[in-house]
């Protein structure tokens, strides 16, 4: 498979400290990722050696599986980008901060920037300057300036950073709206975890330079999910009781051995006394799972994890 992204041992050295380390991803195609860390764990630094904004002291980073300095160059012709404040020319319009940039991207057509205005709701702003937008119509206008050339893979660093709840609505539906319409591959980094769990589909956790954990929206439903947290000296005795006298079949057994309970959530006595009078040992039993921001929270405080993804 060719991904919109990949990179291998990925690392970035300033002097000697390590703002990357070893990072292995991989980016499918018309996915929606969160990049999701502390402010200082390497966000900006790899989005920025993705874009050619800097380079890295070590490993390959691929895109649409293409490597190599002149390749490189070719494939990012096919990425939009807003990396930490938009660059915007205050005293000018939003159409002519995207004829600059239409100019400069050596995009032929003119039509190019009514449609891109369109569709990041800026059409009607006229004459009015960039220096007199709020702020949600400047973080819009920074992300038509990443749109302007129709990008394959647009990687969006902070984009609702100061928003208030309608600019952040609005930014999630225009995301939303470019992923399902054009197929649009996305990355956004973001602080804010509810948003970025009503946007996207992937995430990828970083912490102090290192990859902790990549995973799907189904998976991290899975771990959040409320549950009573088994653990007995014979499985199968516990398959059967849960099924033939809680009458249950709403759990899980894990790759560890332990069960996860779906049921009987305010009722953890009964479930441990069924156990017990068959003769079981429990070596744990407990309420678990995760408010989204308290996972997310947990694994950016715990250990470091393998990166193979």
């Amino acid at each position: 498979m060719t991904y919109v992204l990949e990179t291998k041992n990925l690392t970035k050295k300033y002097k000697n400290t390590h703002a990357l380390e070893c990072i292995n991803i991989k980016l499918e195609k018309g996915n929606i990722y969160g990049f999701v860390g502390q402010n200082g764990a390497g966000k900006t630094t790899l989005i920025r050696l993705i874009t050619g904004l800097s380079f890295p002291t070590s490993g390959e980073l691929y895109l649409f599986g293409q490597t190599g300095e002149k390749n490189l160059q070719d494939q990012r012709k096919r990425l939009g980008c807003m990396v930490e404040t938009p660059a915007l020319y205050p005293n000018m319009t939003a159409y002519q901060n995207l004829e600059i940039q239409r100019i400069q991207r050596g995009i032929p057509d003119k039509r190019v920037i009514e449609d891109t205005l369109e569709l990041v709701g800026l059409m009607d702003t006229g004459k009015k300057k960039a220096k007199d937008f709020s702020l949600g119509m400047k973080q819009r206008l920074g992300i038509a300036l990443a749109l302007i050339n129709d990008p394959e893979f647009l990687i969006l660093d902070e984009p609702v950073n100061g928003l208030d709840p309608i600019g952040i609505v609005e930014v999630r539906k225009l995301i939303k709206r470019l992923n399902k319409e054009k197929g649009m591959t996305i990355l956004i980094s973001s602080h804010i975890l509810d948003e970025l769990y009503h946007t996207a589909d992937h995430y990828i956790i970083i912490s102090h330079g290192s990859i902790l954990e990549t995973l799907t929206q189904e998976e991290l439903n899975e771990k959040c999910k409320k549950h009573i947290a088994i653990n007995v000296d014979d499985v199968s005795i516990a398959d059967t009781i849960l099924e033939k006298e809680l009458h249950t079949n709403n759990y899980k057994i894990m790759p560890d051995k332990t069960i996860r309970l779906y049921d009987y959530l305010d009722d953890i006595k009964s479930v441990s006394v069924a156990l017990s009078r068959n003769n079981l040992i429990i070596t744990g039993i407990s309420l678990s799972g995760d408010s989204l921001e308290d996972y997310f929270i947990r694994r950016i405080g715990g250990d470091k994890c393998d990166q193979s993804v």
